[in-house]
């Protein structure tokens, strides 16, 4: 037994360290009972997900006309949920084009996925801002703010990373780091997977087409 419970803790299962998230090892998935067969999405993923229920979860936050809504009111089907900003000069534009290709190359097969922005910029980003920024990218796009205390809220339950460099109230001009991955959130399901920058539209759509296709 102690044999066993010392292996098992030199078994990394997850490093979750601003938002970067790792596979299990192949004895990681064994001791903890994740096999292929336990897992109906396995076909779907590049690995499995270390630490994925951890990530995830309710939010509270304001759409587009400044209404409070909860994850119930917003991931009502599939969603590929990004957290960035609309000031944001290179890296948000590029991540949120291709999450909105992709949907749309999904909507062309007839699949229902939406892309959802939640900004971590509350300071500037209003919900008219962040719905003019989604509607602005797709029509099937979603723009979420909120108070710095329910954005922050709703990053912590998806372990995003994410650090203004605000001067203060004034400033207008700062940049916010943050991570990039895109999450694939189902309904009733949760989180289910997430992506990388390096993924392509169309490899965004082939994944999580298998996903919708696993569901049924």
């Amino acid at each position: 037994m102690t044999r066993t419970i010392a292996i098992a803790g030199a078994v990394v299962l997850a490093l979750i360290l601003g938002g970067t998230v790792f596979a299990l090892t192949d004895m990681g998935q064994r001791l903890l009972g994740l096999s292929n067969g336990d897992d109906r999405f396995a076909a779907c993923r590049e690995g499995t997900v270390a630490g994925g229920d951890l990530l995830g979860g309710p939010f509270e936050l304001q759409d587009a006309q400044g209404r409070t809504v909860t994850d119930a009111d917003v991931i009502t089907e599939p969603s590929l949920v990004y957290f960035g900003y609309t000031y944001c000069p290179d890296v948000c534009p590029l991540d949120m084009a291709r999450n909105a290709e992709a949907a749309e190359i999904l909507e062309g097969e007839g699949r229902a996925v939406q892309p959802v922005l939640i900004s971590i910029d509350p300071q500037r980003d209003t919900p008219d801002a962040v719905g003019d920024y989604a509607s602005n990218l797709s029509p099937l796009a979603v723009g979420l703010t909120g108070s710095p205390e329910q954005v922050k809220a709703a990053a912590q339950s998806y372990r995003v990373y994410y650090k203004s460099h605000s001067a203060g109230p004034e400033d207008e001009d700062y940049l916010v780091d943050h991570s990039t991955f895109t999450y694939l959130v189902v309904p009733g399901e949760g989180f289910v997977d997430y992506f990388r920058q390096a993924v392509s539209p169309d490899e965004m759509a082939s994944r999580v087409g298998c996903y919708l296709e696993a569901l049924g």
